[in-house]
């Protein structure tokens, strides 16, 4: 049998006898690449010093979307994890989220040095993180600590750092409410990267749940996160733009 078609009908099994990863690799798809055009065409309804927040935004999903089609490709063809792949889509979506708290507090005030920090925090807790989940069994304890310190880091600047005190001073219930969603997201919603890493093999949490299991809550987590942080961003942008037309006329 060709090896393209065997692969295909194995990929076509997994969907007709329900595995709900193959299932939600192709919901993050669809809702990403749909949540993408969403925020394109959004953009004409915001005033121009949102327009590059919702150009992120659909950035964020689409880049999103593209792996995921990867992604899903490759475990329906494997049935194993796309762990590169997946590297890769966070390395490249992680540091726009971080550029998306700093244009959301940009029109109040923000400085580049808060960007560099932000990307540089993440950049750290991504590579050490990847490091670590394929240098083995020795050191990914280790690498997941330093992982820990710059996720750690983006959590501080949120709650106490340069952006939470700039949305405090910013007399904005829009953006208070945004950040107030925005928190919820980094502490909840991003708390399920670093504890599918501790269930790794001879993790912290090694054998709390199949490993296998990771990329189901991997792929609703990504939906979450990616599109909900976007309509976040489209909510502060709706709110002050029409706060601003209404002084204006």
């Amino acid at each position: 049998m060709n090896l393209t078609l065997a692969a295909e009908l194995i990929g076509l099994d997994r969907i007709i006898n329900s595995d709900p990863v193959a299932i939600t690799f192709f919901i993050g798809y669809m809702a990403m690449f749909a949540s993408s055009i969403f925020f394109l065409v959004e953009r004409g309804s915001v005033d121009g010093k949102w327009k590059l927040s919702l150009l992120v935004s659909a950035l964020i999903t689409g880049i999103a979307a593209v792996h995921y089609y990867y992604m899903r490709d490759f475990y329906m063809q494997t049935g194993t994890s796309p762990t590169a792949f997946r590297y890769v889509d966070w390395t490249l979506t992680v540091p726009l989220m971080c550029v998306e708290f700093y244009l959301l507090t940009k029109p109040f005030g923000a400085k580049g040095s808060t960007l560099f920090k932000l990307i540089l925090a993440s950049l750290v807790m991504l590579i050490t993180g990847y490091i670590g989940e394929t240098s083995g069994i020795d050191s990914n304890i280790m690498w997941g600590i330093f992982s820990t310190l710059g996720y750690l880091y983006i959590v501080y600047e949120v709650f106490a750092g340069d952006v939470a005190k700039l949305a405090k001073g910013s007399n904005s219930p829009a953006l208070g409410s945004a950040m107030f969603l925005l928190k919820i997201f980094i502490t909840l919603g991003w708390s399920i990267y670093p504890l599918g890493y501790m269930v790794l093999p001879g993790n912290l949490l090694s054998g709390a749940f199949e490993v296998s299991s990771i990329d189901l809550f991997y792929n609703l987590a990504d939906a979450i996160n990616k599109i909900g942080f976007g309509l976040v961003i489209y909510s502060v942008a709706i709110a002050e733009t029409a706060k601003a037309r209404k002084v204006v006329a």
